[in-house]
């Protein structure tokens, strides 16, 4: 009876309508960035992968978060784009009566700017950020997991700030030999609970309906790994209008073209349980980031990472834009004994 109930739950509420919001629709965007060096080198988001000892799984999907990862600690950085960095930093712990919880912050800062009146006069300078903290719960129901974070967040934009929550839940399932993963979640089901200015109107959270699958082979050191994003709206793209010289034509999507801008793709090679080498492709980022005449490696993504005794380190690195690429770092260690 109690797993139904808990899976009861997730389906109900993955089948509810849900907004159709992509990026630059709806507030909070920050809350879909990738902090981890990880998840950036393998496309931007993966939310079924088992590995025990990275808390970061747990920022993409709470059922991820395990009693194995209890002590661990991890901090993220990320230079993004010209002056902005944002990050996030957890903390794992196991409870007796509810199981392994974490906790973290999330944050970006926009950087310095310049404030003018009407007229053009400067008055100084102000600054833009906004935070998000995280709780985060999962239990094990025989072969699932499900799991949930509670987001409250703050958005300040010089004078104007605005307060919301959003909640992620998640579910994620094992094979009895480790080698295979699927991961269901819906992110950011929220509301803004203040407005930036008196009287406005609440703008919606940007909720991400996502399927995942990983595979580890059995014979080779690699482990695939594949997420499916923004389900809950199939056309990711505007028609886009077509001028021969003649006649301005309007050109949609084919199905193909549609359904692998929702494909995140990423790769692993495994050499040795302390290292590993990770690429990875995002097809809806190439398609809105690149130049026609120049597409040159927009959408991929790589990276590393390693572990020395209770030490893990990760960089990755993505490319958004053909001017500049952004560099991830993440650092993560173990309170309590070495990482498994």
């Amino acid at each position: 009876m109690n797993l139904r109930k808990s899976l009861l739950l997730p389906i109900l509420l993955f089948s509810m309508p849900l907004w159709a919001q992509i990026g630059g629709e709806s507030t909070y965007e920050f809350l879909n960035l990738t902090n981890s060096a990880r998840m950036a080198a393998l496309g931007g988001n993966q939310i079924a992968l088992n590995d025990s000892t990275d808390l970061n799984m747990a920022y993409h999907n709470p059922a991820l978060l395990n009693t194995e990862m209890t002590g661990s600690v991890l901090m993220n950085y990320v230079n993004y784009i010209a002056d902005v960095n944002y990050g996030y930093a957890a903390y794992a712990l196991n409870t007796k009566k509810i199981g392994p919880i974490s906790f973290g912050i999330h944050y970006i800062n926009y950087g310095d700017f310049i404030k003018a009146d009407e007229t053009g006069q400067k008055e100084g300078t102000f600054q833009a950020a906004e935070y998000a903290l995280l709780a985060s719960w999962s239990k094990r129901i025989k072969s699932v997991r499900v799991g949930a974070t509670v987001k409250p967040i703050l958005s300040a934009f010089e004078s104007y700030q605005s307060v919301g929550i959003a909640v992620d839940l998640g579910a994620a399932y094992t094979s009895t030999d480790g080698l295979m993963t699927l991961g269901l979640v819906v992110r950011n089901i929220g509301t803004q609970i203040t407005t930036y200015y008196e009287n406005g109107d609440r703008e919606s959270t940007p909720t991400d309906l996502q399927l995942g699958f990983s595979q580890r082979l059995a014979h080779a050191p690699f482990r695939i790994s594949a997420t499916l994003q923004h389900l809950q709206r199939w056309q990711l793209a505007q028609d886009e209008e077509v001028d021969d010289g003649f006649e301005t034509t309007i050109e949609k999507d084919s199905f193909t073209k549609a359904f692998m801008r929702h494909v995140v793709l990423g790769v692993e090679l495994l050499p040795s349980e302390n290292f590993n080498v990770r690429a990875g492709y995002n097809f809806q980022r190439r398609q809105e980031l690149m130049f026609e005449d120049k597409k040159s490696t927009v959408g991929f993504s790589w990276g590393f990472g390693f572990r020395i005794k209770r030490f893990r380190f990760d960089y990755g690195s993505t490319r958004y834009h053909l001017s500049s690429s952004s560099n991830h770092f993440s650092i993560a260690f173990q309170l309590n004994n070495s990482l498994r």
